[in-house]
């Protein structure tokens, strides 16, 4: 269906949610699904489709309740081309003009995802009415938390499943997080709502008491939204969330329940979306461009890790302690620090006497639960140390195995009305977000990652400098001049739209 023409009318607008979610033989082995029952799911996954068109452009938007579109997970990597070339057949939409975004949730998706997607944007594009555009922003900052530790040696961790954490006297200082809700509003010429796409960073990670196949927080999120805005569909665009986790991520008191933080950010979200009045003129800009950043030679990073290995498997010292005696041993010196061993008067009649065995006794067995203690936490550091060098060793292989020494990526800027949108593949850290939202030249300017692709983590420069600490530096193919890169052409393509 054209759209048609009316001098009052600046902006069309169509919207569509097909059902993508998978089952238990639409899981695959990657390690990313281990934890998730597909049998199991109380909410679903989604792929929703916004078309934009007016006289000049069209802009398609798509939203995927997965991990990536390409490299892990499920997606295969010829997806995003397929999808734009069946769209450029029928109905003919300019491939460029088509932005898919990750919400990077774990979920187990169908297996003909591909042609779910494109029926979902042609449906939008068949159902496509007048609009009026609004934008602005909301707030939340209850459901998440920075997941780097910046450490007293100077170094950085992060807080993952896949590892212990620091010990609490080793810690001093976390990072920031962006408690902005990017919302753009569409409303139908008679008032109602038609889509709400929300903006936000954080990881949907946190996963379901019974452990099945999920949305996540902003499956839920989307849930609220499209259920208090009735008749509307609900996008959510996954920020700068590299560094980013739900909070609570590690807690070991209660199951993890992703429902209710994403009922806050749904609830915020529409105390935002409440707050926006639709203008009928509204601008439509989009401008896509591929950039190529240089692929970092990760040897060094490498030669290191593996020196700190050693280092810490020589600092291991011999203790007479297994797990059964040194808890034991802890649980009596913590129970009572002055009398561990017996009571009191044991140590009173020894006194009398002029002996101190029992004393000696303690002091010993102080001094072997100090030694099986330091040999804990340098295991726990060795089991950090393994996990990030086989992910600097992969992205080496992959580096020294491609064409070129650069990899590609894709640069997107999107403009509806007020509202500006810069996307980009790779995991973004937040400060980058930050960054980019200080200096653009628009006010509602937001920032999404994990979109046209997937680039793995895209740490900051800084960040970088830990290479092997933390995820985000280790789970990374690229090298520091990345960032000043991709800045410097975001802030050019702000400036241009």
């Amino acid at each position: 269906m054209e759209p048609r023409t009316n001098s009052q009318v600046t902006l069309w607008a169509g919207v569509a949610r097909i059902d993508i979610t998978g089952g238990v033989t639409d899981q695959s082995e990657d390690p990313l699904y281990a934890r998730i029952d597909a049998a199991r799911n109380e909410d679903r996954l989604y792929v929703r489709a916004l078309v934009l068109r007016n006289e000049t452009t069209t802009a398609v938007l798509v939203t995927v309740d997965a991990v990536a579109i390409a490299e892990i997970g499920s997606i295969g990597n010829t997806y995003l081309a397929s999808v734009r070339r069946q769209l450029q057949q029928q109905p003919g939409i300019d491939g460029d003009h088509i932005i898919v975004n990750a919400s990077h949730c774990h979920g187990v998706v169908c297996t003909d995802i591909e042609a779910r997607t494109v029926r979902a944007v042609r449906a939008a594009w068949q159902h496509m009415v007048p609009v009026h555009v609004g934008a602005g922003r909301g707030h939340e900052d209850r459901i998440m938390e920075n997941r780097r530790l910046h450490l007293r040696n100077g170094r950085e961790a992060d807080v993952r499943r896949a590892y212990s954490l620091p010990a609490d006297e080793e810690v001093a200082a976390v990072g920031p997080v962006d408690p902005d809700i990017g919302i753009l509003r569409l409303d139908r010429v008679d008032g109602t709502t038609l889509a709400v796409v929300y903006n936000f960073a954080c990881h949907p990670i946190q996963g379901m008491p019974h452990g099945g196949n999920t949305a996540d927080l902003s499956g839920f999120a989307s849930q609220v939204i499209e259920q208090g805005m009735q008749g509307a569909i609900a996008l959510f665009v996954q920020g700068c969330a590299a560094d980013i986790n739900p909070i609570l991520y590690k807690d070991v008191d209660n199951p993890p329940d992703a429902e209710i933080l994403g009922q806050r950010l749904g609830l915020s979200t529409l105390h935002g979306v409440r707050q926006i009045r639709c203008d009928q003129a509204a601008t439509l800009k989009l401008i896509l461009e591929r950039i190529a950043l240089p692929r970092a030679d990760l040897s060094v990073a490498i030669e290191t890790l593996e020196v700190e290995q050693a280092r810490l498997l020589q600092s291991l010292r011999p203790t007479s302690l297994n797990l059964k005696t040194f808890i034991a041993l802890l649980l009596r010196h913590s129970l009572s620090p002055e009398f561990p061993s017996d009571d009191s008067h044991r140590y009173l009649h020894e006194a009398a006497l002029g002996r101190d065995d029992l004393r000696r006794l303690d002091e010993h067995n102080l001094r072997l639960l100090e030694q099986y203690k330091a040999n804990v936490q340098r295991m726990e550091e060795l089991i950090r140390v393994q996990v990030n060098l086989q992910l600097l060793r992969m992205h080496q292989g992959k580096n020294m195995a491609a064409a070129a020494r650069t990899v590609e990526a894709e640069v997107a800027g999107l403009r509806v009305g007020p509202f500006v949108l810069v996307t980009f593949p790779g995991e973004l850290s937040v400060q980058t977000g930050l960054r980019l939202k200080e200096a653009s030249p628009h006010d509602l300017t937001f920032v999404a990652g994990v979109t046209n692709g997937y680039l793995y983590y895209t740490p900051t420069a800084e960040q970088l400098r830990n290479r092997g600490g933390a995820q985000e530096d280790s789970d990374c193919l690229v090298a520091p001049e990345w960032q000043r890169q991709f800045e410097d052409h975001a802030l050019d393509l702000l400036n241009r739209l």
